[in-house]
């Protein structure tokens, strides 16, 4: 926290998680999850690849009825996220992309009866609205499939279409979650003309990192970034190129919504990248790898459909956060980078009384005019 954190994390943390973590997990978990929920990604096995970030919620039974009706499914549903975040619901002609490791071969069907449950109005290849292509730019020639990125990858597109329903999708799937592929991803993604960009993955910091951000670095494009869910920074939240997204818990306050930082997202100071001029506030004398934050908590988290995984869940990790503030972005109609919500902080709702928080950023965003 604030003149205590290090590269690593919080005080007392390592370089390999919090006071008493492994590498690979919190306090009394295992590789695979936390308290209440599973990781639905193992860890990574090498410098240079990535994560992905979706963390089940397991005290919540998954419902295998696909047409379950809406009151019946748990988790935050898009109704209840616009209104959290104040975001508008008008319908915004646009486009986001989202880039993800491997290929879910059932992920049109999924947002189907994601969309459907909640009244969405569809978005299927046939009308347009949907597309899925390979790093290369294919619709054809997929990756191996994975089931456990397969959740990942349903979750980001039913994000995206709980809170802008008009934007179309494009998904962009690569051969592996190496980083080198991961960033390929995204540059496919710019050249085909997205002015958007999620990414809801994560890699420990690695020596060679910034090597890897020419990927990122797309002027006019708003590239977001989960920041983890291991208590510590990681790339490419760190990268100075985008926005990096980090956690809060949800409960109910009275009529309304209080959050508060999730303990376990990721956040602290780079040990690679330098601070950009924008961030001056943060208590980092290195890039700071959270700019704001959203729900990531899946003790508070949200209803995703996954025909696969066992139907509806509730899901959480900072996953959540980089395709949710994506569409945020894409309703915005002119979507900046990070530096502009530096500018417009008064777009963010401070969960602390400091104007920058090391776990939460510059708050919540309140609407889209700090994106």
């Amino acid at each position: 926290m604030p003149g205590t954190d290090t590269a690593t994390g919080m005080p007392g943390d390592t370089a390999t998680g919090l006071p008493g973590d492994t590498a690979t997990g919190m306090p009394g978990d295992t590789a695979t999850g936390l308290p209440g929920a599973n990781f639905a990604c193992p860890p990574a096995s090498q410098p240079g690849q990535a994560r992905c970030t979706i963390a089940v919620n397991t005290n919540v039974p998954p419902v295998s009825a696909p047409n379950a009706p809406a009151t019946s499914i748990a988790g935050l549903h898009p109704s209840d996220l616009t209104s959290i975040y104040a975001l508008p619901s008008t319908g915004v002609v646009a486009r986001v992309a989202i880039v993800d490791a491997y290929d879910d071969p059932s992920v049109e069907a999924d947002l189907a009866v994601y969309r459907q449950a909640f009244g969405l109005g569809s978005c299927t290849s046939a009308n347009g609205c949907f597309s899925k292509i390979n790093q290369r730019g294919e619709s054809a020639n997929y990756p191996a499939p994975s089931s456990a990125w397969s959740e990942e990858i349903a979750l980001d597109v039913e994000m995206v279409s709980a809170v802008c329903p008009s934007c179309s999708i494009l998904l962009v799937e690569t051969d592996s979650s190496l980083m080198d592929d991961l960033g390929t991803g995204v540059d496919t993604a710019v050249g085909l003309g997205a002015r958007v960009v999620s990414n809801s993955y994560y890699a420990t910091e690695w020596a060679n990192e910034r090597d890897e951000d020419s990927h990122y670095n797309h002027p006019g494009v708003a590239i977001t970034v989960s920041s983890g869910d291991l208590g510590r920074t990681s790339y490419p939240s760190a990268s100075a190129y985008v926005t990096a997204v980090g956690g809060t818990t949800l409960s109910r306050d009275g009529s309304g919504w209080s959050q508060s930082a999730w303990k376990y997202a990721g956040h602290g100071c780079s040990a690679y990248i330098a601070r950009p001029n924008w961030q001056g506030i943060a208590h980092c004398n290195t890039r700071a790898a959270v700019d704001f934050a959203v729900v990531a908590d899946p003790q508070s988290g949200v209803a995703m459909f996954d025909a696969q995984a066992g139907g509806w869940l509730v899901a959480g990790g900072t996953s959540v956060g980089a395709p949710l503030v994506a569409a945020a972005y894409a309703l915005s109609a002119n979507p900046q980078g990070p530096a502009y919500a530096y500018q417009h902080r008064s777009a963010f709702s401070r969960l602390s009384a400091a104007a920058y928080d090391p776990a939460t950023g510059l708050g919540t965003p309140l609407g889209t005019a700090g994106l």
